[in-house]
């Protein structure tokens, strides 16, 4: 999402890193490409002039840290302001005293609200709480078997039945109740545009069920669109936060960069990819260090623990440590990452990674070469891979149907992924953290709501 940002970032930042000095028209030099990269992006004008405003307030007369130079001292600068604009602190759930706490899901046409419905139940899920999902888009004739499939996809029941919308919101409410389910999460319509009608609907719908939380869903790629749909929704429902999808997109990424700040809101939940599992809490100073370049060490982590083997991730660590590591290992630790997500997504998150390797265009099916490769090996050669010589490489080739080039690359990609994952510290914290116990859930921490917690509290 924020690819061509992060590029001008980086190469607005490595005129001033060697710097040992910045005058006041070196730093007017560096916010007017900023300002042009923020722009670039599709931020807000608005948005824009504010962050600069501030940065500039942050630079003016500052006082050389002794442990970082002027260069760096913008990075921070940058990094905290980019922080404060995109929320600043988590999102945090504060569940109802009294059971169910009830949510609203409102947003337009195609911005991704029943896929939204079902990955934010799931989330539920792995925060140990038991959701039901209603389903009160009854204009669209598909939505409602589709929140009926994604339901079932994570064992999640599903309210819903003809007629009005607001009467479903309303049972559906009823039947959290009876079924003793502490989440009601509420699917509502959505329209190609804002009209009207759409508005009076969510808002009849939220006066019914008085939510606790009301949630903005927003397509990330819409641009400067984002903004004033946001707000025209928040003017009449009185958003508690928002839900970015398709952060996984190729956009400039400005409605991510935007909403919160015209807004007012914070950003709760981020989706990032198609499928149930890619979707998580919104971390603002995650997202700020993956736009400058500087990668996101804790997501990393928290994407290991939630998707490696816990047994397969152990015998890793082990053959790491007593130098066994063998083709099985690492084919075993290919298939790990890959249900981690997309390599592009993963290489984004590493501190350190040129930008050529970040934007780099990564071939996915990779992986599926390297295992039809490693198959074809005998089980003494994935023990030993020096035994492969030319012969043993033709058969390998033959068996996979690749070329002996391409065994070759799988061999050197072997060497150059042992001494890696052996030498550099995110894979050395990666391992050692999932072996140390049990898998481990992630997610996000939730903080329970007070006894004086108000059951709707606008």
């Amino acid at each position: 999402m924020f690819d061509s940002l992060a590029n001008r970032f980086d190469s607005i930042f490595q005129k001033i890193r060697s710097r040992g000095r910045l005058s006041s028209t070196d730093v007017d030099e560096v916010l007017r490409e900023i300002r042009l990269a923020l722009l670039e992006a599709d931020v807000h004008i608005g948005v824009v002039r504010h962050l600069i405003d501030r940065l500039r307030d942050d630079l003016v007369g500052l006082e050389l840290s002794k442990s970082l130079s002027p260069g760096e001292q913008v990075i921070k600068a940058v990094n905290q302001e980019l922080t404060t604009l995109l929320g600043g602190e988590d999102f945090k759930i504060l569940y109802a005293p009294r059971p169910p706490t009830v949510i609203l899901l409102a947003g337009l046409q195609g911005a991704g609200k029943t896929t939204t419905s079902a990955k934010l139940a799931e989330w539920f899920k792995s925060q140990g709480r038991h959701p039901l999902l209603v389903g009160a888009d009854l204009q669209r004739p598909a939505a409602v078997e589709q929140l009926r499939i994604l339901g079932s996809q994570v064992k999640v029941p599903v309210f819903s039945e003809p007629g009005n919308p607001v009467d479903v919101a309303k049972k559906g409410l009823e039947e959290a109740i009876r079924t003793g389910r502490d989440v009601l999460i509420v699917d509502t319509a959505g329209r190609l545009a804002i009209d009207k009608e759409l508005m009076q609907e969510v808002q009849r719908i939220s006066a019914t069920i008085t939510p606790n939380y009301t949630f903005f869903v927003v397509d990330a790629m819409i641009g400067q669109d984002a903004v004033s749909t946001a707000k025209a929704f928040h003017d009449a429902l009185d958003l508690d936060a928002i839900i970015l999808t398709k952060l996984d997109g190729d956009a400039r990424g400005g409605a991510a960069l935007s909403v919160r700040e015209v807004v007012g809101k914070p950003i709760a939940f981020a989706s990032t990819g198609e499928k149930i599992g890619d979707f998580d809490l919104f971390h603002p100073e995650r997202m700020a260090s993956r736009i400058l370049g500087m990668g996101d060490v804790l997501s990393l982590i928290e994407k290991a623990e939630k998707t490696y083997d816990q047994e397969a991730a152990k015998r890793a660590a082990d053959a790491l440590s007593e130098g066994t590591f063998n083709l099985d290992d690492f084919l075993a630790q290919m298939r790990e990452i890959k249900k981690m997500g997309s390599l592009s997504s993963l290489l984004a998150m590493v501190p350190g990674i040129p930008n050529e390797m970040r934007n780099a265009n990564i071939d996915e099916k990779e992986i599926g070469r390297l295992e039809a490769i490693i198959s074809s090996m005998t089980r003494a050669e994935r023990l030993d891979p020096s035994l492969i010589d030319g012969s043993r490489k033709l058969r390998i080739a033959k068996g996979a149907g690749v070329s002996t080039s391409q065994v070759n690359l799988v061999l050197q990609q072997f060497k150059e992924a042992k001494k890696m994952i052996s030498s550099m510290a995110f894979g050395d914290v990666v391992l050692k953290k999932i072996k140390k116990s049990g898998k481990k859930k992630s997610g996000g921490r939730v903080t329970p709501k007070g006894a004086n917690s108000p059951t709707r509290h606008k």
